[in-house]
């Protein structure tokens, strides 16, 4: 872990927003502008993608993250790289101190594999990203340009035999992770719903999103 506390103030943001539990979120940070994803409650997860705003067509990746940063969980000072191996943003600030970016996204097609059948109609974070996308209908975004994700906040420890697995979350109420844009980036929020397994400790709750210049 790598914590560091921001000096930036919520009061002099340019932008906040409050995400319900289950709702998207989709909006626009300008280079050099400052994210922060601030969890509200504690324990909850923020599955969160990025797209290069001037070309989605570039966006987050996972591996060129991984190898970049050569590390398996993210924190301050890690770069979120895109698919072109071109820095999308940093994250400058983190008082959570570790993120996950393997464990994917919950949808109705894993939710109906890992728990009973029964759990397929529930809300998902696949779906909310697409009703996210539905907001920036120009971009002709689909199902089919949803990468691995980013989950703030989340706990997914890797076992010495390589099996992920799902745990309590590390993060408290008034936790954040803040990133500095190195490029104009629209970012996807799923505000996690899950209800099957601790992720968010069974109670989805709600995460804000802060913008300053």
């Amino acid at each position: 872990m790598s914590l560091k506390p921001s000096a930036l103030k919520p009061e002099t943001a340019v932008y906040r927003h409050v995400v319900l539990a289950g709702d998207p979120w989709m909006g626009e940070v300008t280079k050099g502008q400052t994210l922060r994803i601030l969890d509200l409650e504690g324990n909850q997860a923020a599955d969160t993608l990025f797209f290069n705003a001037d070309d989605p067509v570039e966006r987050y990746s996972a591996l060129d993250t991984l190898a970049a940063g050569d590390q398996l969980y993210l924190t301050t000072g890690s770069v979120l790289m895109s698919n072109e191996g071109r820095p999308l943003l940093t994250i400058t600030a983190d008082t959570c101190g570790r993120h996950d970016t393997v464990g994917g996204a919950c949808a109705a097609e894993s939710n109906s594999v890992r728990y009973p059948l029964t759990t397929r109609h529930m809300h998902n974070c696949r779906d909310s990203f697409l009703r996210g996308l539905a907001t920036h209908k120009h971009l002709n975004l689909t199902k089919r340009d949803l990468p691995p994700n980013i989950n703030f906040f989340m706990n997914v420890p890797v076992t010495p035999d390589g099996v992920l697995t799902f745990e309590d979350g590390v993060s408290a109420p008034g936790k954040y992770v803040e990133m500095r844009a190195e490029q104009n980036v629209l970012c996807l929020i799923s505000n996690c719903p899950q209800l099957n397994n601790p992720c968010n400790a069974y109670n989805p709750t709600p995460v804000e999103v802060l913008i300053w210049d």
